[in-house]
């Protein structure tokens, strides 16, 4: 089961990596009751399960006696509180979601002092004020003296599944008091407690990947049609399991995801903060590491793009039977490598490393059309996940080598070809695009047995696909502008970001 942001799509694999059989519920991604906000009901993620489920047993009668185990991967960092009944308080609050709790009072000594000396008193302050918990015990404290487990979208649909608290090591990213250097709750004295709100009897107990967390219940096979008793093993967070489904176990390997965030991620069997103080992510493969940097909005910018200027497209897609996104490669290809001197910087969200940020597209002339500004999205994107690669390259000491490229994004072909561009390196598509479903049944594989080792697993199961070759001279304009413009963008614009923050309180 892959519950993502835009839809829940129920995957079956064979012990080769081919998809055999997929059902996909579109999803509402959130509501919003105040701008910022974003949620959405734990009950519509599990109905929209239990649909996927019920119209995958329509393909083809004989799927049920076939399977082996269950696994579920979801979107990271979107919370739920429960009640000791076992139902959610409220709604979740998603990763999306902008709200801030108060900074009330100071955090304790010696964390206080140390912070302090390390210059991280924005970071520490940053987490405090975007943990959920903080936030439901200021504004709903009634609620939060109800909740008695405070969960994570995948521990969530886990409960649903099994019946127990439990939750993957792999799923573990959010403003939760986790260790992500021990890869487990953090030991009870740690500064990550006292900042978050949330309490150890709170939370699940955790597993690594390839764990067998539990076996369905009856209650969850009688709405879902999956058999009672089978087993559910532990993978990981969408991301992670996409790194894996694409074949990304070592920290040669860069593995972009173009999905709602873009993300660049290698795997690294020791702890390497991909900007200093930033944590890597728990990985699909148990006790490694994913070395990632985001770009918080990602592709949800050319989703924008879509709403705001691609009706023509949609609507002539619509009358010639064809794909829309087909119809938006052709927009990009009308326009040359570089937009014509259109230059967007991608920080259309503020992220961790610089809250003050904002984005920005320069260079506009009489020239230009919405073909150049979608080009330029997808170029500026682009532009930051190779300035991404190039900080995982410094702190891991490692070059990357090779380039896979995954998610909804990749589907694009001349997202593709510019990704090669940029980067100057043959852009890899694996055989599939549901890589976060393949990562995650790599992991039920190994902790069934059916395949020894991950390593063995992704031999078996991962497959190259198409490969993006770089074209010469795009490759050397886009090497100019990303060295002579694009890296210099946000030294230039940051003081204007701070007044543009300062006069208008935007982004808080």
């Amino acid at each position: 089961m892959d519950n993502g942001t835009q839809s829940v799509r129920a995957l079956v694999f064979n012990l080769a990596g081919q998809l055999q059989y997929k059902t996909k519920i579109p999803l509402q991604p959130y509501f919003s009751p105040k701008p910022g906000w974003a949620e959405q009901q734990p009950e519509y993620y599990w109905q929209s399960v239990v649909a996927a489920c019920q119209q995958l047993w329509q393909l083809d009668s004989s799927i049920k006696q076939r399977l082996a185990g269950v696994t579920v991967t979801t979107q990271r960092g979107t919370v739920i509180a429960m009640n000791k009944q076992g139902r959610p308080l409220r709604p979740a609050i998603l990763w999306l979601d902008q709200r801030r709790a108060e900074l009330r009072g100071k955090v304790p000594q010696p964390w206080r002092l140390l912070f302090a000396g390390l210059g991280l008193n924005s970071t520490v302050n940053y987490f405090r004020s975007k943990a959920q918990a903080n936030w439901l015990v200021q504004y709903e404290p009634e609620l939060w003296e109800q909740t008695d487990k405070f969960l994570l979208l995948s521990g969530y649909l886990n409960y649903q599944l099994t019946g127990e608290w439990v939750d993957s090591i792999g799923s573990m990213v959010g403003y939760l008091p986790f260790d992500y250097k021990r890869l487990a709750w953090a030991r009870p004295k740690d500064w990550k407690w006292m900042c978050s709100g949330v309490a150890p009897e709170q939370l699940p107990r955790l597993v690594a990947p390839t764990t067998i967390m539990g076996q369905i219940t009856q209650q969850a096979a009688e709405q879902t049609g999956i058999p009672a008793g089978l087993p559910v093993i532990a993978s990981a967070s969408d991301k992670a399991c996409e790194v894996l489904g694409s074949g990304g176990i070592t920290p040669d390997i860069g593995c972009l995801s173009y999905g709602t965030t873009a993300t660049i991620n290698t795997t690294n069997a020791k702890y390497i903060e991909p900007i200093r103080f930033i944590p890597p992510y728990p990985a699909a493969v148990p006790t490694a590491y994913n070395t990632e940097v985001m770009i918080y909005r990602g592709y949800w910018m050319v989703s924008w793009f879509k709403e705001q200027f691609g009706l023509k497209e949609q609507q002539l897609a619509e009358v010639q039977g064809t794909e829309p996104e087909t119809l938006f490669d052709e927009l990009v290809e009308s326009v040359p490598a570089g937009s014509m001197g259109l230059m967007l910087q991608p920080y259309w969200s503020p992220g961790l490393k610089e809250p003050a940020a904002k984005g920005a597209i320069l260079g506009f002339g009489d020239v230009h059309t919405r073909a150049h500004m979608y080009r330029a999205i997808l170029e500026g994107l682009t532009y930051a996940l190779r300035e991404g690669k190039e900080t995982i390259e410094r702190r891991a000491k490692t070059p990357i080598t090779q380039l896979r490229v995954s998610g909804g994004g990749a589907q694009s072909q001349a997202a593709m070809q510019i990704t090669a561009d940029i980067f100057n390196m043959p852009a890899v598509r694996p055989h599939t695009f549901e890589t976060s479903g393949l990562g995650a049944a790599i992991d039920a594989a190994v902790g069934l047995k059916l395949h020894s080792t991950i390593e063995t697993a992704v031999q078996q199961m991962v497959h190259t696909g198409d490969v993006f070759e770089p074209i010469k001279e795009n490759a050397d304009r886009y090497n100019a502008l990303y060295n002579e413009v694009y890296l210099k963008m946000y030294r230039q614009l940051k003081p204007f970001y701070q007044t543009i923050r300062k006069i208008t309180g935007y982004p808080e």
